[in-house]
């Protein structure tokens, strides 16, 4: 694929995430000879985004996400497609069989277990024939989950049954296409489907959910879990399924952490009356309309302030370690730096060989986890000791 035009295509850039994504590939093209590219419907607004950008513009492509011929035109002058586009499960498609067609590998940042179940059923096959790789939920979904996920089990030892839960915390805004997104993927009701191995995966040993329980946290947490139904579970079991590194058998859950347990509780209710609307078709429609308008984020200065923070507790063998990844804004901020550097590794690094439809850890790994490092996400050790009797 070295006679492409571009290294990197993104798609997206006239939305809010990707004019981040853009401003960050921008900073880290600078001095290097990364051929990069913003595409969209609009012409005018793809120039505005370019003029905002520092360094050297990016090249500019005008195509339409139901333009069939002219996506495949696109993608086979590009090594890599990198999206911002949602909600996936109405949108998303088009771009992944035209990336299929061409040869070209893709990462976006969706969160919907419908479509990385699509995604996985549709096109994973041919995708592995072709020598294709296309790596959903490269965003706060499901990075620091299933890499920090991976970094955890391998401090562990290797001939044992593991068990590693997540906490997560979070003060950070969200925007309106996540909203929308979030309603999606619960209309759906698929994310425990979004877990099943691709055709033609390793099956390299047995994998489990933890029970989805409100409890009490770990003594360092100093809370409760709570179950999050997000995708995230789903496609760290699918990489543990998959690859070295997760011991004999492996289990996995994963919990939003909350201080006290009133608050917890209203924590479920309120996402169970949520879940329940998103089914019901009446009550969707009404759900879209009242939601925030998708396009739209927080402030510069809100996102400054916002954080988060996914505690890994793994135990097994008679070991427990307790390992942590966090950073800045996740919806926005991180989740730009995390699919900018996913298209970069997938157009840079030397990776294995697994194709078809992939979790970020199975088709980046370790090399990512570094980029991501540098990047300011720490993967941090904060405890290793015997697991208690």
């Amino acid at each position: 694929m070295s006679e492409r035009d571009y290294d990197v295509v993104l798609f997206g850039a006239t939305g809010f995430t990707g004019r981040l994504v853009a401003a960050h590939l921008a900073r880290r093209a600078t001095g290097t000879t990364i051929r990069w590219a913003i595409a969209g419907r609009s012409a005018e607004r793809l120039a505005a985004v370019a003029a905002e950008l520092p360094g050297e513009a990016p090249g500019i492509e005008v195509v339409d996400l139901d333009d069939e011929s002219g996506l495949r035109r696109l993608t086979a002058r590009t090594r890599v497609v990198a999206t911002t586009v949602g909600p996936f499960a109405r949108l998303g498609e088009p771009l992944v069989a035209a990336c299929v067609d061409t040869v070209t590998d893709y990462a976006d940042i969706t969160g919907e277990p419908g479509f990385v179940a699509l995604v996985r059923d549709r096109y994973g096959e041919v995708a592995n024939e072709a020598g294709v790789r296309l790596v959903s939920c490269c965003g706060f979904d499901s990075v620091p989950h299933d890499l920090g996920a991976q970094f955890t089990a391998s401090l562990l030892p290797q001939d044992a049954d593991l068990e590693v839960r997540g906490y997560v915390w979070t003060r950070a805004r969200f925007s309106g296409g996540t909203a929308h997104s979030a309603l999606e993927a619960i209309a759906s009701r698929r994310i425990g489907g979004a877990g099943r191995p691709a055709a033609g995966a390793p099956q390299l040993r047995r994998v489990r959910g933890l029970p989805p329980l409100i409890h009490r946290a770990p003594v360092e947490l100093d809370g409760y879990g709570v179950p999050l139904p997000t995708v995230d579970p789903a496609i760290v079991l699918r990489s543990a399924r998959a690859l070295p590194g997760y011991g004999h058998a492996f289990a996995y859950g994963q919990y939003a952490l909350l201080e006290r347990l009133p608050v917890a509780l209203a924590g479920v209710i309120g996402a169970s009356a949520f879940a329940t609307a998103a089914v019901l078709p009446p009550t969707r429609v009404l759900l879209r309309k009242v939601l925030p308008a998708a396009g739209r984020g927080p402030s510069e200065a809100v996102r400054a302030r916002s954080r988060f923070c996914v505690t890994f507790v793994g135990e097994g063998g008679g070991q427990r370690v307790v390992t942590r990844v966090s950073g800045g804004d996740p919806g926005y901020d991180e989740t730009a730096r995390m699919l900018g550097e996913a298209a970069l590794s997938l157009a840079q690094d030397a990776h294995g060989e697994l194709f078809g439809a992939l979790t970020p850890a199975m088709a980046l790994g370790e090399r990512y986890r570094s980029r991501l490092e540098a990047q300011g996400l720490p993967f941090e050790v904060l405890a290793t000791d015997s697991a208690p009797v």
